[in-house]
Parts: structure tokens; sequence; C-alpha cells
């Protein structure tokens, strides 16, 4: 007789779960990360455990630059990423990795820092004693120096000639060391520069009005084999940047301790020797996510704006439609 109430109560088991599986596994996902304030709603997702209780095990990968990410994204042990739209734009037309864009992140969150003592006006820019720093050519925040060049009417030579290339925590220590006098950067740095002495001259907001900042990206196959997964993680980041907006001062926390350089295996691995120096704080990163509109919808006019201003400056080789890389019924 126990056994057959045993027997009883495990059919009733099977019958109500459809398996005879009790106990699942949480899926494994590797996701690549932007060391910026622009991936505040993984951060913020990490840090509450969100992803675990969606049943998902993510390992995540930082890197200081969008660029340095989109060049990551060849492996193809990634299968998501928290990544700004015109490294994924790249990525996609040239590299040919397959990426789907299912969820945007947020809009701007990118501008121009300056040594107030030596540029007074956009058009100081043009002199040939100021020194310029950005990213490398194709990301974001070179897209602005193009933008700020066409809506100032620069003269493009004296501007683009002496730029300096280099990742945004060389750039910050380079401010420090009194080495720039111009900045251009995606935030978190420009709020880093204005803690060591420098001044916002503009942002996204005033040369590229809708500019879709970041992304979040999956990798086709995922989108096919696990589509529940690619659900989950659209779910996730929803949530989170709708917690975001209602507790600012409690994410800025949670992003300064994350935004530390440390040098162990949490630290982007593109970091220059002496980034464990630079240090950032709620205020900091606060100020910073002020200039950030976090948003969860994507309009894809603005991305075929994006992909069309890629054509045209030359960062990818052929043309495509926004629609081929949009795959936003996750997110609806």
């Amino acid at each position: 007789m126990r056994y057959l109430k045993m027997f009883c109560l495990v059919y009733v088991l099977i019958c109500l779960t459809g398996s005879t599986t009790f106990a699942k596994e949480d899926f494994p996902i590797n996701i690549a990360v932007e060391f910026t304030d622009h991936a505040t709603s993984f951060y913020v997702a990490q840090h509450k455990g969100w992803f675990e209780e969606e049943g998902l095990k993510p390992t995540s990968y930082s890197y200081v630059t969008g660029m340095a990410l989109a060049s990551a994204l060849g492996r193809g042990d990634i299968q998501a990423a928290y990544i700004c739209l015109l490294p994924a734009i790249t990525s996609y037309a040239n590299a040919k990795v397959p990426i789907k864009v299912v969820a945007g992140l947020h809009r701007h969150g990118y501008g121009l820092a300056v040594n107030p003592a030596r540029i007074k006006t956009i058009a100081d820019l043009e002199k040939p004693e100021i020194r310029i720093g950005c990213n490398k050519v194709g990301g974001p925040a070179d897209a602005i120096v193009h933008k700020t060049i066409e809506q100032y009417n620069l003269d493009r030579d004296k501007v683009l000639n002496k730029i300096q290339r280099m990742n945004p925590a060389t750039q910050i220590l380079a401010i420090r060391m009194g080495k720039l006098d111009a900045f251009f950067n995606c935030e978190h740095w420009p709020a880093m520069a204005e803690d060591a002495g420098f001044k916002m001259l503009l942002t996204s907001q005033d040369v590229w009005p809708g500019m879709q900042g970041s992304v979040l990206i999956v990798r086709e196959e995922l989108i096919k084999n696990h589509p529940e997964v690619v659900r989950k993680l659209v779910r996730i980041t929803g949530r989170s940047i709708e917690w975001i907006k209602k507790n600012p001062r409690e994410a800025a926390s949670i992003m300064s301790k994350q935004l530390q350089i440390t040098g162990d295996r949490s630290s982007p691995s593109d970091a220059p020797e002496g980034a464990q120096k630079l240090k950032v704080t709620p205020e900091t990163v606060l100020r910073s996510m002020g200039r950030i509109e976090h948003s969860f919808t994507i309009d894809p006019v603005e991305v075929q704006r994006s992909i069309d201003f890629a054509r045209k400056q030359g960062y990818i080789r052929n043309d495509f439609k926004a629609s081929d890389i949009l795959d936003l019924r996750f997110s609806k």
C-alpha cells in the first residue's frame, strides 16, 4: 500500500509538471558588456540577481570600449551583448557576425568635455595647439566628432588630423597629466573628465537629436535554438531599465562599485596600466546618468539613420536595412 501511494504521488507530480525532471539547472549564457554606465541595466540586473530568478546563469566579459567589444563578438561563445549601436552595426556589416538587435537600452550618452582654460567655444577645436582625444574610428564618440564638425562648420582637416586615438581610461589619465585639451567620449567618461577639471561643452543631444545609444543584441542561433532565453533577457533588461528610472541614486551607487578598475578578473581586459588609480564616485555616475535617456524602446528609423551615417563615413562597406538587424518581437 505504501508503494502504491508513492507511485500515485509521483504520477500526480508528472501530470502537473509534464515532465519527470523535478530540478532544472540554470541556462549558462556568456554576455559581453561595455565597461560604462551605458550598460547600467545589465549591472543592476546582475547585482539584484534577476538573471538567476529567470533561470539564467550569466558569465560576463567587460570591455572598456564598444569597439573592443565588437571585435570580441567574433568569438562564437559570446551569445549576447550590451553594446553601443554603431559598433554592433560594424560587427554585423563588416565582420558578418550573425546578430540581431532585440531591445534598446538608452538614447544619447556621448559628448565633448574640454579644458575651460584653453577652449571657450567649439571653434577653438580648430586651433593647432589644441590637443583632442577620442576613441577609435567607427565608434559613437568618433561619430560625435563628425557631427560636431558638420553642425558647427568646422574645418575637417584641422580637427581630424590632430586627434589622438586612445581608449577612454587612457584619455582620463592623459587629462590628469595635462596632455589633452578636449575629450570626445561616451559616458561615464566625460563625467570623470569633469572631476579632473574639464567642462562639458556639448552632448549628443546638441548634434544628433534622437541618437540611439546602446542596444541588447543576441546571436541568431540563440534566437533559433533558445527563443525563451532571449525572451527572458529582454524581460530582465526591461525590468532593470524601469527600476533605474525610478531609483537613479541607488543605480548610481551600484554602478560606482562596478566601474572600479581593480586589475582582477572582473575588470576589463583592455584597461590600460595605471587605470586602477581612477576612482568613480556615485555622484559622478549620477551626473553622468543624467545625460542618458534610458529607454527600452528602439526606433527603427533611428537605427536606419545610424546605418546610413556609418556607410557615409566609411565605417561599413555595404548598405543594409534596419529590418535586417532588428528583431523586436521579444520586446513587444
